[in-house]
């Protein structure tokens, strides 16, 4: 700050975060948790931890985003502001396209009401100015409510999509009615997503497109997960 010479600084070590494990959950724990769940909460669930996106990613799908055809989902302005394409689970085709029905009406009435106009990333909206009542351009998971958006100028009443704390609540209050002692949250969805993969055998490169990491040293933290019983090795207890 005040621009002088610390010779000295170059000795200074730098303080390390410490690494800790994630937590994971066994494909029974996710079972389990998700027959807690319902509606929205279910559906956004699923896509936690069968595409092994992050929660605001989920969240800010928008329906363009999703191709039933080929089975994909593309997911825009990541972390670090990059794209990737993850799958779209199979088991998630029905449910999801039901919902979609019912966001579609609901959009139809927000057109009618003279509202239905989202939230356009990136000033689209001013090379797009249509865009945002098209349907493609809505969020898969609306809020129920309407909301003046405060990034607006002129107090502009939209419907955004629905708040990650709401989710977080719901994964809260399902993990304890499923009996499970694990700290999970909508994260360790993903975690146990990666996770479960390398267990089925997909390596590690797979993985880490699927998530997103832009250095494989990342993803390695889940091969670390599974070393079980210190690197594999079998307690000497077990053989008395």
């Amino acid at each position: 700050m005040l621009g002088l010479e610390l010779p000295w600084l170059d000795d200074v070590e730098r303080a390390k975060a410490p690494k800790r494990l994630p937590v994971v959950l066994t494909p029974q724990e996710v079972q389990a948790i998700l027959k807690q769940l319902h509606g929205t909460n279910h559906l956004v669930v699923s896509l936690l931890y069968g595409t092994g996106m992050r929660i605001l990613e989920v969240l800010r799908l928008r329906v363009k985003d999703v191709d039933f055809a080929r089975k994909e989902i593309l997911i825009r302005d990541g972390k670090g502001f990059k794209d990737r394409v993850t799958m779209l689970p199979v088991s998630v085709i029905a449910p999801l396209k039901a919902h979609l029905e019912r966001v579609k009406s609901l959009h139809e009435q927000d057109l009618h009401a003279g509202y239905g106009a989202v939230y356009m990333p990136n000033a689209l909206d001013k090379k797009y100015p249509y865009a945002a009542r098209d349907w493609a351009w809505q969020y898969v998971f609306p809020s129920q409510k309407l909301s003046i958006d405060p990034r607006s100028e002129d107090a502009v009443t939209r419907r955004h999509h629905v708040q990650d704390q709401a989710i977080q609540r719901a994964v809260r209050q399902a993990v304890r009615d499923a009996g499970i002692s694990k700290p999970a949250t909508p994260h360790t969805f993903r975690h146990s997503f990666a996770t479960h993969l390398l267990e089925s055998g997909y390596d590690i490169r797979t993985v880490q497109e699927l998530l997103g990491h832009s250095d494989v040293a990342t993803t390695m933290i889940y091969t670390h997960v599974l070393n079980k019983g210190g690197h594999g090795v079998s307690s000497p207890l077990d053989a008395l």
